[in-house]
């Protein structure tokens, strides 16, 4: 079993920055892809970006070059670093693990292929 943790959601104004991270624990040894998903009102969660253990990172379109996850490689933490932000960035995000990792195109095409999720946390972008 993971346990997954986020932290750092909370009120940003647009055009500001916010991190985000994730602490996992229990079998991490596991884990090979991580991740962040976020899901608005009234809306499907869908992929923000996934990390494989070697460092591989795919975004969606609409964060790329405006988010960037990183990990620090013992698997214990994933952050998002979120950069001019909008207020269509405003959702909950999790945090999501998986012992397999498929491969972006899996990912992108709107397969979540991830075991383990935290309870989210909320980013709320608004002035």
């Amino acid at each position: 079993q993971v346990q997954l943790v986020e932290s750092g959601g909370g009120l940003v104004q647009p055009g500001g920055s916010l991190m985000l991270s994730c602490a996992a624990s229990g079998s991490i040894f596991s884990i090979n892809a991580m991740g962040w998903y976020r899901q608005a009102p009234w809306k499907e969660r869908d992929l923000v970006a996934t990390i494989r253990s070697g460092g591989t990172t795919n975004y969606a379109d609409s964060v790329k070059g405006r988010f960037t996850i990183s990990s620090d490689g013992a698997k214990n933490t994933v952050t998002l670093r979120m950069d001019n932000l909008k207020p269509g960035d405003t959702a909950v995000y999790y945090c999501a693990a998986d012992k397999t990792y498929y491969s972006g195109t899996y990912y992108l095409a709107g397969n979540y292929g991830m075991h383990y999720w935290g309870k989210g946390t909320l980013v709320t972008v608004s002035s």
